[in-house]
C-alpha cells in the first residue's frame, strides 16, 4: 500500500471512528462536520477546481451536491456514510489498479541498469547501456541480464527468458548464438559483441510498447468517456427536475408541497447517478488484459487493438520463419549408394556458406577432413563443384547437372543433385520443414472459431503445398513478391464478413507492408525484423505460433468481463434510479447502487489479469 493510499485509510478509519459516538450519544449536530470534512474534504476542493475550470460534471461535484445538501436538510449520518463509503470505494479501486500495474511492473522489470564494457587493457567499466556502441565487447557474468542485443563470442550459459517470452524452460547458448537483452544469464561468463545500440534493443522495444500500450484507448473506453460527459450533465438536470418539478405541480394543484421529501430524493439520484463503475473498471479492464498478455510474452499495444483480435475471423500467416523454421533440413537421400551420395556431397560442400550446404554437412556429421577436399569452385546459382579424394564431384541444383549433359529424375521440392566423375549418383531432398507446434497453433485457432487460415509465401508452390497440407491450412497462395502479399490480403479483407477481422502473423522486413495492412498485424518478435515489429499491433515474443490463439482468447476474455461490466453496472443504476424517484430508496440503496457496483465492477475486471487456457 502507498504512502497516499495509506493516509486515505487513515482519514476513512478516523471519519468513521468518529461518527460512532456521534449517533450513539446526544452530541451537538455540528459535530459531524468534523467527521464528514475528514472523510471528504479532498472531495470538495476537487468539485471547487472543477466548477473554476469550466467543467464541474465529475463524481466529485456528483457527492459534494448529494451530501452537502443531505447535511442541510438534517441527514447528517447519511452525509457522512455517503462520503465514508464513496472514499472506501476509491481506496479500493487504487489499490486494484495499483496491483495491476505492479504485476505488468514485474512481469515487464527487464529494463539492465549497468554493462560490463571491455577496455582493450582488458580491464572492466561498469557504463550505462545508453553508453554502448555497436562492435563493442561487454562481458556478462551469471545473474547479470543481457544489457543490449548481440552475439555471442566466448562462453556458454543457460538464459532465463522468461520477463520475455513467458517460456519457463532456459535457453543454452554456444559462441556464435544471438542474445537478446533483458535475458538473465544463469550460470557460465558469456562475452557479447554489440549488434545494436540499447535504444534499438529488444529490451528497449518491448519497454516503448508496454509504456505506450496504454496511451492507445480502445473503442469501448473512447465510447465510456464521450458517454460520461453526455451523462453526467443529464443526470444533474434530471435530479433538479425530481427536485423542483413533483412539489411545484403539487402545490399547483392545493395539495401542499413536500420540498424536503423530493430533494432528498433528489439528493440519492444524485449518488446513484455517478458513473463511477464504468468510468473505472473499463479501462482497468483493458489495462489487465494488456498486462495479462505481457506476462505470456505477447505485447498488445492497445485496447484498439485487443478489440480488434477478439474479432478475429481470418488468420493469414507468413510462411518461412513464421510456419516454418526458416532453414532447411535434409528429408531423404535417393542413389543406390546413400551414404557414398551424402559423403560425397558434404565434402564437396565443406567450404560453402550458403544455407543448403550448411544443412547437408549438418545432416552428415562425418569428419570433414580438409585433406581429402581440393580446387573448391563455388557454381553461383547452381552448386559447388570440388575434387574429393581426388575424382571430380559436382553438387547443385537440376542447371548444373543440365550443364554437365547430365539426366536426373524429377523430385518434388528442393534437391541436391549429386554427380561424381562425371555420372549421376544421386540426390539429397531438403524442405523448409514445420516449425515445432505450427500445426498445433492452427489446429488451436480452429478450436477458438477462425473460420480461415491461409499461408502466403514467395517461394514455389512445391515448396509451400507440402507445408500447407501437413498443417492443414484452409489455403495457401504462393510465388507471391511482398506487393503481391498486399493485395492477396486486401482481396481476403474484402471477404471476410462485416464487424469481423484478418490477421497477419509474419516476421520478416517485407512483411511490414502486409502487417500495416492488415486489421491486426502480428510479429513473431524475439527475432523478427525491426520493420515488422514497428508495423504490428501485436508482437509474439517467443516466435510461438501457438501465442496467437491465446491472444485471442485473452482478447475475448477482456471484452466479455467489459460488456459484463457495461450491462451489470447500468441495468442497476437504472433500476435504483427508478426505485428512488419512486420513494422506494433512500440514500443507503444509493450507496450501494453506487459504492457496491463500483467494488463487484472492479473485482470483476482484475479477472482480465489472468491469461484463460486455451480452448
Amino acid at each position: 500500500m502507498t504512502k497516499k493510499q495509506k493516509k486515505m485509510l487513515y482519514r476513512i478509519l478516523a471519519a468513521a471512528g468518529m461518527a460512532v459516538p456521534l449517533a450513539l450519544l446526544p452530541l451537538p449536530a455540528f459535530l459531524w462536520l468534523i467527521p464528514y470534512l475528514a472523510a471528504g474534504y479532498d472531495i470538495l476542493l476537487g468539485a471547487l477546481h472543477g466548477i473554476r475550470s469550466k467543467d464541474p460534471f465529475d463524481e466529485n461535484f456528483l457527492m459534494a451536491v448529494a451530501t452537502v445538501g443531505a447535511l442541510c436538510l438534517g441527514e447528517f449520518q447519511e452525509a457522512v456514510a455517503v462520503m465514508v463509503f464513496f472514499q472506501t470505494g476509491e481506496l479500493f479501486q487504487s489499490c486494484a489498479v495499483g496491483k495491476s500495474r505492479r504485476s505488468i511492473a514485474a512481469l515487464m522489470d527487464i529494463r539492465p541498469d549497468t554493462a560490463n564494457l571491455e577496455l582493450p587493457s582488458g580491464e572492466i567499466a561498469v557504463i550505462s547501456p545508453e553508453e554502448l556502441a555497436v562492435g563493442q565487447i561487454i562481458a556478462v557474468r551469471p545473474g547479470e541480464r543481457v544489457p543490449v542485443d548481440g552475439t555471442v563470442l566466448e562462453g556458454a550459459s543457460a538464459l532465463d527468458t522468461a520477463s520475455l517470452t513467458g517460456e519457463s524452460l532456459p535457453r543454452e547458448v554456444f559462441p556464435g548464438d544471438e542474445v537478446i537483452s533483458g535475458c538473465v544469464n544463469l550460470s557460465g561468463l558469456l562475452r557479447v559483441r554489440v549488434a545494436k545500440p540499447y535504444g534499438e534493443s529488444t529490451v528497449a522495444r518491448i519497454l516503448d510498447l508496454v509504456e505506450n500500450s496504454a496511451m492507445k484507448k480502445s473503442r469501448s473506453e473512447a465510447f465510456i468517456t464521450r458517454f460520461a460527459r453526455v451523462y453526467t450533465p443529464a443526470v444533474c438536470l434530471s435530479a433538479l427536475a425530481l427536485a423542483i418539478l413533483p412539489p411545484a405541480v403539487s402545490l399547483l394543484l392545493g395539495r401542499g408541497a413536500l420540498w424536503g421529501t423530493w430533494i432528498y430524493r433528489a439528493l440519492s439520484f444524485l449518488v446513484i447517478s455517478c458513473p463511477c463503475a464504468l468510468v473505472i473498471s473499463i479501462p482497468l479492464s483493458f489495462f489487465g488484459g494488456i498486462g495479462g498478455a505481457s506476462g505470456k510474452g505477447i505485447l498488445i499495444k492497445g485496447g484498439t487493438d485487443l478489440e480488434a483480435l477478439a474479432a478475429a475471423h481470418t488468420v493469414v500467416f507468413d510462411k518461412t520463419g513464421t510456419l516454418t523454421r526458416g532453414r532447411f533440413a535434409v528429408t531423404g537421400v535417393l542413389g543406390d549408394d546413400p551414404h557414398r551420395v551424402l559423403e560425397l556431397a558434404a565434402l564437396a560442400e565443406s567450404w560453402s556458406t550458403h544455407p543448403i550446404s550448411r544443412s547437408v554437412r549438418e545432416y552428415w556429421a562425418g569428419d570433414a577432413a580438409a585433406h581429402r577436399v581440393e580446387d573448391v569452385q563455388e557454381l553461383a546459382g547452381h552448386g559447388v563443384s570440388a575434387r574429393v579424394d581426388g575424382i571430380p564431384v559436382h553438387a547443385g541444383n537440376g542447371k548444373l547437372m543440365a550443364a554437365l549433359g547430365l539426366t536426373v529424375p524429377p523430385v518434388e521440392g528442393t534437391a541436391v543433385y549429386v554427380a561424381a566423375d562425371g555420372a549421376y549418383i544421386g540426390c539429397i531432398t531438403l524442405a523448409d520443414l514445420p516449425k515445432e507446434g505450427a500445426a498445433e497453433a492452427v489446429s488451436a485457432l480452429k478450436k477458438a472459431g477462425v473460420s480461415h487460415i491461409s499461408m502466403l509465401t514467395g517461394d514455389s508452390d512445391a515448396a509451400a503445398r507440402p507445408v500447407a497440407e501437413a498443417l492443414g491450412l484452409d489455403g495457401y497462395f504462393a510465388g507471391l513478391l511482398p506487393q503481391d502479399k498486399v493485395t492477396r490480403v486486401e482481396r481476403l479483407l474484402a471477404d471476410k464478413p462485416s464487424k469481423t477481422t484478418l490477421c497477419f502473423v509474419g516476421d520478416g522486413v517485407n512483411d511490414a507492408p502486409v502487417l500495416s495492412r492488415a486489421d491486426v498485424g502480428v510479429a513473431m518478435g524475439a527475432m523478427g525484423s525491426d520493420a515488422a515489429i514497428e508495423a504490428a499491433d501485436v508482437v509474439l515474443m517467443d516466435d510461438d505460433p501457438r501465442k496467437l490463439a491465446l491472444a485471442i482468447a485473452i482478447a475475448r476474455k477482456t471484452l466479455s468481463i467489459v460488456r459484463q461490466n457495461i450491462v451489470f453496472s447500468l441495468a442497476v443504476k437504472i433500476g435504483c434510479l427508478l426505485l428512488t424517484a419512486a420513494g422506494y430508496t433512500n440514500m443507503w440503496w444509493a450507496i450501494f447502487a453506487d459504492v457496491g457496483v463500483m467494488v463487484l465492477a472492479v473485482l470483476n475486471a482484475t479477472r482480465a489479469l489472468k491469461a484463460p487456457r486455451l480452448p
